[in-house]
């Protein structure tokens, strides 16, 4: 088994950091350059930050806070948000991101992933996809999931591995904030149909939680948020739970 990454995630608009329930009732949870200077403290995997109302609200993306964290840390970082084209891309990567995640472009022009894989390296090209449980069918949503699509998930993972992504972040919107537990169900039939590594995000409440999921699907990355807002837990003794429980994680 490689060794799985724990990943929190930073969910912003404008200046303040947010967190909502499934996807709605989102509230101001802290200061963005906060949290992440206690993340960087805590020496953390990664981190993914994401302007939830970019693409709504069709915003510039904030270069200077790209910058500005970049050279505050030296986490990995993964941007997401309003990305529509390669020149964006290729301005946040010269601002410090490692990655980009695209969700809603990418439904819309597969071409752009191809590009974008092309000339950065499939590496800085994640895709985002956001789902729920409809009928006892997987409907993928753009738009901070205010817009539904008929895409067949495991259709459209394939035609982005084709593509050239080079990682999911698998998003459940049904779960998204509940603190309940991952949707394993989903996450094992994705992993199980993908040639692409996933990043399971959306429920995470415990520890118990990612090690729940890690047991039963072969996922790269565990993203949360709500478990280093609300509870004590910290990236660091979730992976010392983790190892405990003979999971291999990065340290």
């Amino acid at each position: 088994m490689l060794k799985i990454r724990i990943i929190p995630t930073i969910l912003y608009d404008e200046f303040k950091m947010v967190k909502g329930i499934n996807f709605n009732s989102w509230r101001t949870v802290g200061n963005i350059i906060q949290a992440i200077r206690i993340y960087k403290i805590r020496q953390v995997d990664e981190l993914i930050l994401l302007d939830i109302s970019a693409t709504n609200k069709n915003k510039e993306i904030n270069l200077d806070l790209i910058k500005d964290i970049s050279e505050d840390s030296f986490m990995p970082l993964t941007f997401g948000g309003g990305i529509n084209n390669i020149d964006q891309i290729s301005q946040i990567i010269k601002n410090g991101a490692d990655k980009v995640s695209i969700n809603t472009a990418a439904t819309k022009d597969l071409d752009l992933i191809y590009e974008a894989s092309k000339y950065f390296g499939c590496q800085c090209i994640v895709v985002s996809i956001d789902y729920k449980i409809e009928n006892n069918k997987i409907v993928i949503y753009t738009n901070s999931g205010t817009k539904k699509t008929d895409l067949n998930i495991l259709d459209y993972i394939k035609n982005l591995e084709e593509a050239g992504a080079g990682e999911i972040l698998l998003n459940s919107i049904d779960k998204e904030g509940t603190m309940s537990g991952y949707d394993i169900k989903t996450i094992k039939l994705i992993t199980e149909n993908s040639g692409i590594p996933i990043i399971a995000s959306g429920g995470c409440g415990k520890p118990k939680d990612m090690l729940d999921l890690v047991k039963k699907a072969e996922i790269s990355g565990m993203a949360a948020a709500s478990i280093f807002h609300f509870t004590h837990n910290t990236p660091n003794n979730i992976k010392e739970y983790l190892q405990e429980n003979a999971i291999p994680v990065r340290i």
